[in-house]
Formats: structure tokens, C-alpha cells, sequence
């Protein structure tokens, strides 16, 4: 009998060990496990300051079973194309040099680095996991962080603006390979980081990870509220292929049947799990209806390119 993806899920090696020190529930220990097991051995990880800095693990030992260089906060995606020139120049083909960072590295501080990397299409794989917030410096409001949520820096749910939509940004650069995950679909984000790793050029991926004492949710339900994220349509799951400068652009299997507004989970059931979002008026929700809107609008966009 054939195997199929989840026999080979299961079948490969853990990269990830017990002995890290993230948090329960941490939304980005399990998309890390997903990633590794996806790319394997040859893999070298490029961590800018995150929580993935101080999970790995306690001095000297390390719970992340692949080489890791821990950098300053703007300079992952420069560091990772260094790397990248120099295994091509030493003639190694074969390895993953990988950007694994939060919403404050990629999308805020490390934001020039990484649209230098995706212009000059550097051989490396970008992956930012999003928790909407710095977390790890004490949840502190980012360019990624929904409008209305509470933060140490919004404590009353300020309205700022809409959360930066960076995965079209890197696809706008016209580079090979862009898409979004989430914690609680693991077969796609395991299968979206195979096929990137097969690609040449600069791929970024996007992955939903929610932070459950950011958000204030029980640690219990990670995997329910990143589920909700997809289904009342917050949160949309595709990729994009750079196919001689025509975008191929799909929609994941568990977004297909959000594009009808009609079949999506109202929003309010999504937030009322986080406490994050118990300052939210009815201004608030209407702006995250506005964003939501706005994510799909850009969606149908470029499905009507096809």
C-alpha cells in the first residue's frame, strides 16, 4: 500500500526534542516541529531576537537538533543570504539555509533585510511565525498585531490601523514561492515547507501561531482558536508560485469554502476566546470585519488573475 503524506509525517525524524522551554500551548514549538521535520538534517536556522532565542533551549545545550545562528534583531535575512553564497561557493547544494523568526523580526525590525533578500531572490527560506505581538520582550504591540487588541503598549485596545499584510508585500517582490500556514492544519504547513525546500530562489511562508499568555486564552485551546482564525475567514490559507513571472495563486483545501462569507463562523467567535479582545467595542469589531474584508478582496484579486 502507497504511503501518504501523513505515513511520512509520522515516519520522520524529530528535530525539535523535549527539554525546550517554550510555553504551553506555544503555537510556534509546534510549528517548528512540523518545519524541521519537513526540511530534515541538512538545515541551518537563522533565529533574530524572538521567542524561539530562548526556547531552544538553556546554555550550553540546545533542544533544536540542526545548526542555529542566533542574531540581532534586524539582520536574519541578511546573515541567512551570507550563509547562503557561501555553501553555494564551497559547492553545497543540498542545504536549507532557513529564516525562523516572529512578527517583531520579520514584518517590523527585520523588514528592510528580508525585502532586500526577496529583490535580489537570495537562496534562502523565509519563515515568519505570527503571534501578533513582541512576546517575548512583553507582548508589545507590532505591525502585526490586530487592531483593538489589548497589548502592554495598547493597554485600552487602541484602534491603530490594520495588521501589515506582509505575506502579499513578499509576493508583490515577484519572488518564487510565498504562502500562509497555521498551527492547526500541520499536513499543510508540513507540505507548503516541502515544496519550498525544493525551490530555488526566496520563499517566504507565513504561519498563524497563536501565543496563549499574549492572547490570554487557556493553553489548552491553541489549536481551537487558530482552527476558529480559518473559519470565520481571519485568517486564509494559500500559495503562490512564481511561474516565469506569471503568479500562480491558490487557495489551501481548508479555505476553499470561506470565499462565501455565507459559510463562515461569525468573528465574535474567534475573539470572545482571547482576552485580548475584552476592551473590543463595536468600533473594533467593525475594523477587524474591515480587515477581514480587505484580506479577501486582495484574495479574489489574484485568483481573477489566474
Amino acid at each position: 500500500m502507497a504511503k501518504t503524506i501523513l505515513d511520512e509525517v509520522i515516519e520522520a525524524r524529530e528535530y525539535l526534542l523535549p527539554g525546550h522551554t517554550a510555553c504551553p500551548g506555544c503555537g510556534s514549538a509546534l510549528a517548528l516541529r512540523w518545519v524541521l521535520k519537513a526540511l530534515g538534517k541538512d538545515t541551518i536556522l537563522v533565529i533574530p531576537a524572538s521567542c524561539s532565542s530562548v526556547y531552544q533551549g538553556i546554555y550550553p545545550s540546545s533542544a533544536i537538533n540542526v545548526f542555529i545562528f542566533n542574531v540581532a534583531f534586524a539582520s536574519a535575512a541578511a546573515v541567512a543570504s551570507g550563509i547562503s553564497q557561501a555553501l553555494e561557493a564551497k559547492g553545497y547544494k543540498d542545504v536549507n539555509v532557513v529564516v525562523w523568526g516572529g512578527d517583531g523580526g520579520l514584518v517590523d525590525i527585520g523588514f528592510a533585510t528580508v525585502s532586500g533578500a526577496a529583490e535580489r531572490n537570495e537562496n534562502i527560506l523565509v519563515i515568519c511565525y505570527d503571534n501578533e505581538a513582541y512576546m517575548n520582550t512583553g507582548i508589545q504591540r507590532s505591525g502585526s498585531t490586530p487592531p483593538g487588541a489589548i497589548t502592554t503598549t495598547t493597554p485600552l485596545g487602541k484602534i491603530v490601523g490594520f495588521k501589515k499584510p506582509a505575506p502579499f508585500i513578499w509576493l508583490l517582490h515577484g519572488v518564487p514561492y510565498v504562502a500562509t500556514a497555521n498551527v492547526a492544519y500541520p499536513l499543510d504547513l508540513y507540505q507548503k515547507v516541502k515544496k519550498a525546500s525544493k525551490i530555488r530562489g526566496f520563499k517566504y511562508i507565513h504561519i498563524f501561531s497563536p501565543c496563549p499568555p499574549g492572547w490570554r486564552f487557556d493553553d489548552s485551546k491553541t489549536i481551537e482558536v487558530a482552527k476558529l482564525a480559518v473559519e470565520t475567514g481571519y485568517w486564509i490559507l494559500w500559495e503562490a508560485e512564481n511561474i516565469g513571472g506569471k503568479i500562480r495563486f491558490s487557495l489551501s483545501p481548508p479555505s476553499k469554502p470561506y470565499i462565501d462569507p455565507a459559510k463562515r463562523k461569525p468573528i465574535e467567535e474567534f475573539l470572545k476566546l482571547q482576552k485580548r479582545f475584552a476592551r473590543f467595542t463595536e468600533e473594533s469589531i467593525n475594523k477587524i470585519k474591515e480587515f477581514i474584508d480587505y484580506q479577501w478582496f486582495l484574495v479574489k484579486k489574484f485568483l481573477e488573475e489566474k
